[in-house]
């Protein structure tokens, strides 16, 4: 099929049609977890009586008719010479970057998209694609964490944030990681329909509305740099499974025989961050885990996971997180679980108005009075 944008007379009046590019090799998540988002956001309005029809449309967008691979063997069919107008173009990434680069007509189309669309998204590393069309030039951008490095290296005009789970530049979104794609849809949600309609999402998909903290949150180790140092990794390994001991710079010295000097020197030279900060984002990686997983009082995991008391572990969650560790375990501990959500009359009159408010802006109709709650 061909690339094309024109308004077709069977859409809904009152959808916007989401555009998602998929070709052989991309990554799944990249491509459903947005998805996702605005579908149950369909399925949110229509039971609560907000809307009668489907807010948002989905397409997904490919050079050919056939089925399509993704990198993790799954096929996925395209819609057929698809020609419907897009609202938001969604370009998801690939573990394969090289070859996502080789498709010209791939990267030509989706610059030739940029006028027309109201909102152009990238997820993981599709930030490369943007930026191999000069969409990213002189603007702010973000992408995987593994793989932003090597995205200002190729493009230095873009300023790449590598931290960032997800940012916007003008009417260009990018996101970091895989699973930073849902954050990035949660957002434009948030910016359709407000912020109830997005927090009830958020609620069903058990996920953060705004997730603390950036993309190095997930693991001390994945956060700090390989190094080829048999001693420091193995030292490393062993701080992880050791949170909760003397990790004084002077122990770990010692246990790589080394000057408590010439130790912080390497290690930090080894891993791009120091001994000191390293420690602290284990010790936190751990308090997560008995915060998620257990029903360990707060004082108890503070000593746990090596900070000893709550006042340091609650400074050290703010740092990293942006979250103390009494909300970290009210959402994601083991007894966070909630039933499905509905919206009550307050939020969902909110919705309602955030809802007028999105499609008047494309001079549709009001949405559905005659709220009611629950399900179907």
């Amino acid at each position: 099929m061909a690339f094309s944008s024109r308004i077709i007379s069977e859409m809904a009046p009152t959808a916007r049609t989401i555009g998602i590019v998929a070709y052989d090799g991309v990554e799944i998540i990249d491509l459903t977890g947005p998805m996702e988002v605005f579908a149950f956001a369909n399925i949110g309005f229509m039971r609560s009586g907000i809307a009668r029809e489907p807010v948002y449309r989905f397409r997904v967008l490919s050079r050919k008719a056939s089925l399509i691979t993704a990198s993790c063997g799954l096929h996925i069919q395209p819609d057929a010479d698809y020609r419907e107008s897009i609202d938001t173009l969604i370009v998801p990434g690939s573990p394969d970057v090289d070859s996502i680069l080789a498709d010209r007509h791939l990267i030509d189309w989706v610059a030739a998209q940029y006028h027309g669309v109201r909102r152009l998204v990238s997820i993981c590393t599709g930030a490369f694609l943007l930026a191999e069309a000069g969409l990213l030039d002189g603007r702010c951008a973000t992408s995987h964490w593994a793989y932003c490095d090597r995205l200002a290296a190729d493009y230095p005009a873009v300023k790449v944030e590598a931290d960032r789970i997800f940012l916007r530049d003008g009417s260009i979104y990018t996101s970091g990681g895989i699973t930073s794609g849902i954050d990035l849809a949660l957002a434009l949600l948030e910016e359709d329909c407000g912020r109830e309609a997005a927090l009830l999402v958020a609620r069903y998909m058990v996920v953060f509305l705004r997730r603390p903290g950036g993309q190095s949150q997930f693991s001390a180790y994945l956060a700090s740099e390989a190094t080829n140092n048999a001693d420091i990794r193995d030292l490393q390994l062993w701080i992880m499974e050791h949170p909760g001991e003397d990790l004084s710079l002077e122990r770990l010295a010692a246990r790589v025989a080394m000057s408590t000097r010439n130790f912080s020197r390497v290690f930090t030279a080894e891993t791009g961050m120091t001994p000191a900060k390293f420690v602290e984002k284990v010790r936190v990686d751990a308090a997560r885990h008995y915060l998620s997983s257990t029903d360990e009082r707060i004082e108890r995991t503070a000593v746990l996971a090596g900070f000893g008391d709550t006042e340091r572990m609650r400074r050290a969650f703010l740092r990293h997180l942006g979250i103390t560790p009494q909300d970290y375990r009210a959402r994601f501990g083991p007894l966070a679980v909630q039933p499905m959500p509905s919206l009550t009359p307050r939020h969902a009159e909110a919705v309602k108005a955030s809802l007028n408010r999105f499609t008047h802006s494309r001079g549709q109709g009001p949405v559905a009075s005659g709220i009611r709650q629950g399900g179907s």
